[in-house]
């Protein structure tokens, strides 16, 4: 199916800002059209809008990084971010999903599946005919992924898996997962291999949606297997490289995290410029107050920090570049600037930013996911220090 963002990619130059400013208008008017006017209605109701993902997919930002021979949009990294933070900038919850779908779940098969796979998946998961999760955490092995008890056994043309995965993005409503099962030693690294399970086979299901703080129109369950028979065929790459194939998903995916941290720290300065120049006290905009403008030339400098950090690592993965620690520290960064971003909007609001009402309350709530997801801070500092002192 062509897509709008197919349409733009079409003789695409990856040195033009032209395409990134093209593609950044388009998914800012469909964030305004299609997501602003329900964000608080999916965000109350815990509403995973399927719906909205099938309309994301036909404009392409389902599939941004998907080459057009697989149905996708064929466009790099900075085109990537660009539709992350927009869509944030109005709603995390949308943000997050759109970044988990490309990322991960679409992007370990990108990666790492064969031709075979490639054709047979990609096409209906850059389009959002599928929606697709993916499957690392389980309940006792947050950060500890070497020590993941779910198993999969060869037994004959199939793999037989047994186990469970917590905190899936749209565990329920996806229809294909990549998931990472246990075909060795525990604790090996080696051990541990990815598989692509459709939704309806045998043995798969969903368990527990959680009920979160933030992200709420995120939906977040959990993949429950009990003797799942999945084809060999399945299988991506060669068995025991899943743990090393997650470790490359993961830095792309903290691009993802960088992009959607940004885009939520953009949303709630601009809500809290807004309001500084609109709320009038002793006689003026109290933005004219030295204690706010300050806030906001705190915000304002950390943003651009976050961005320039966050642009980089993206640069680095178009041009195929190890990006272990540059992807790590704009997670880190912009994670922690989301969060300060919020906190200061919702202090600028003062009584009327913590009303739902008005939009930073929501902010303030979504911005916390993004220094736990895909790596907490604590790990990225790990992560950081290990490449340095390399």
């Amino acid at each position: 199916m062509d897509s709008l963002l197919t349409d733009i990619s079409a003789g695409y130059d990856f040195s033009s800002d032209d395409n990134q400013a093209m593609v950044g208008q388009m998914a800012r008017d469909f964030a305004e059209k299609e997501i602003r006017p329900h964000v608080m209605e999916w965000d109350e109701a815990q509403i995973f809008p399927v719906d909205l993902f099938k309309k994301l997919g036909e404009q392409g930002m389902m599939g941004v990084l998907v080459p057009e021979e697989y149905g996708g949009s064929g466009f790099g990294y900075a085109e990537y971010v660009t539709v992350i933070v927009e869509i944030a900038k109005v709603c995390g919850s949308i943000g997050l999903s759109v970044a988990a779908h490309n990322s991960l779940c679409t992007g370990h098969i990108l990666a790492f599946g064969n031709e075979e796979q490639k054709h047979k998946w990609l096409p209906k998961l850059a389009t959002a005919e599928w929606i697709g999760a993916w499957g690392l955490t389980e309940a006792n092995t947050g950060s500890d992924a070497l020590g993941m008890e779910t198993t999969a056994v060869l037994d004959g043309d199939h793999y037989v898996v047994n186990g469970s995965k917590n905190w899936i993005t749209h565990g329920k409503s996806s229809n294909v997962a990549v998931v990472m099962v246990r075909t060795g030693a525990k604790g090996d690294s080696h051990g541990i291999s990815a598989l692509v399970i459709e939704k309806g086979t045998a043995g798969f299901t969903h368990g527990k949606k959680e009920n979160k703080l933030g992200m709420r129109a995120s939906e977040t369950t959990e993949l429950v297997f009990d003797n799942c028979r999945v084809p060999k065929e399945n299988l991506l790459g060669q068995e025991g490289h899943g743990f090393a194939q997650a470790m490359t998903v993961l830095d792309g995916g903290r691009i993802s995290i960088a992009a959607l941290s940004l885009g939520i720290a953009k949303g709630a300065f601009e809500a809290a410029v807004t309001y500084a120049k609109q709320r009038r006290q002793f006689g003026q905009a109290i933005a004219n107050f030295q204690g706010i403008s300050f806030k906001l030339a705190d915000m304002a400098t950390e943003i651009e920090a976050a961005e320039l950090l966050v642009m980089q690592a993206a640069d680095l993965k178009n041009r195929h570049q190890p990006v272990t620690r540059q992807s790590a520290m704009a997670k880190y960064f912009a994670s922690e600037v989301a969060v300060r971003t919020a906190t200061e909007a919702i202090q600028i609001f003062g009584g009327y930013g913590y009303t739902k009402d008005f939009p930073v309350e929501k902010y303030y709530r979504d911005a916390k996911l993004c220094t736990i997801g895909e790596g907490t801070s604590e790990i990225q500092k790990i992560v950081i220090s290990r490449e340095i002192l390399k």
